[in-house]
């Protein structure tokens, strides 16, 4: 009977220090433009940390409308071991029903600045990061593809690599939903502001071989018109990027699957 609590005492340690390999932090980090901080969930690989810490490339991970910080742990439990896997560090912030701009409505919102800068110069001080966008990539799902690319477009010379899961990648077609119009004020009131907020718009600001990028939407989604029709302007603009439509909707299930290869395109970017 010893022997056999001895055996279950040591497989339950080595389980625990199995698991324990990746890190997740939960801080808040201070955001001077929006003088609030700003809850943040950073996912460490074990490479990352301790005194030997080697420097890791950073997935920036945005969540959808009426998610949080925590998102992204709920919807994929394995970041953690694909964290110590590939050896990235995910970042996780909350950007609140922001569609992560900074608003000309709402000066409470700025959430373009917090996260292009006040969270990358954040993380790059106080974690063993690659400080350069060889080293940073930035995606999201739903509400945060849409603000992943208008980050990554706005800001190609701090993020190297973009992408988005499901994106509201153009706004327009839907002026009375997610709260937008907290941000932009009516849709019929001012067009242009409308014109001027939306990710489709933006591509005139990169060229071929700016970011390398990955778009992908489920063929049930209801942002699969909205996806093609950027996919349709990289085209004719020559730039390269990787589309993908597979089944699925606009749902957990979907993410949970389509991140992983959003996350091997990241991991083939960081190697080259």
């Amino acid at each position: 009977m010893k022997r056999k609590q001895i055996l279950f005492s040591v497989l339950l340690l080595f389980s625990v220090v199995a698991t324990q390999a990746a890190r997740v932090d939960t801080i808040m980090v201070k955001s001077p433009s929006m003088n609030k901080e700003v809850q943040v969930v950073y996912v460490l690989p074990d490479k990352a940390l301790g005194e030997e810490a080697e420097a890791c490339p950073v997935v920036y991970l945005l969540h959808g409308y009426g998610g949080n910080a925590r998102s992204w742990v709920g919807l994929k439990p394995e970041l953690p071991k694909i964290a110590d896997e590939k050896g990235i560090i995910f970042v996780c912030p909350d950007g609140k029903n922001s569609w992560y701009w900074d608003s000309p409505k709402n000066q409470a919102y700025r959430y373009e600045t917090f996260v292009a800068s006040e969270l990358v110069k954040y993380t790059d001080k106080n974690y063993a990061t690659i400080p350069e966008k060889k080293g940073r990539a930035i995606t999201g799902l739903s509400m945060g593809g849409h603000g992943a690319l208008w980050l990554a477009i706005r800001h190609k010379e701090i993020f190297g690599a973009g992408g988005s899961t499901s994106g509201g990648v153009d706004i327009r077609p839907f002026p009375k939903n997610w709260e937008m119009n907290k941000q932009l004020g009516d849709y019929e009131s001012d067009k242009t502001l409308w014109d001027q907020h939306t990710v489709i718009t933006q591509v005139d600001k990169i060229k071929d071989g700016d970011l390398a990028l990955i778009i992908d939407c489920g063929e049930q989604d209801f942002f699969l018109e909205v996806n093609k029709a950027l996919h349709k302007v990289l085209l004719e603009k020559n730039i390269s990027h990787d589309f993908i439509t597979r089944p699925g909707g606009h749902n957990g299930q979907y993410w949970n699957n389509s991140i992983d290869y959003q996350i091997l395109f990241f991991d083939k970017f960081f190697k080259k």
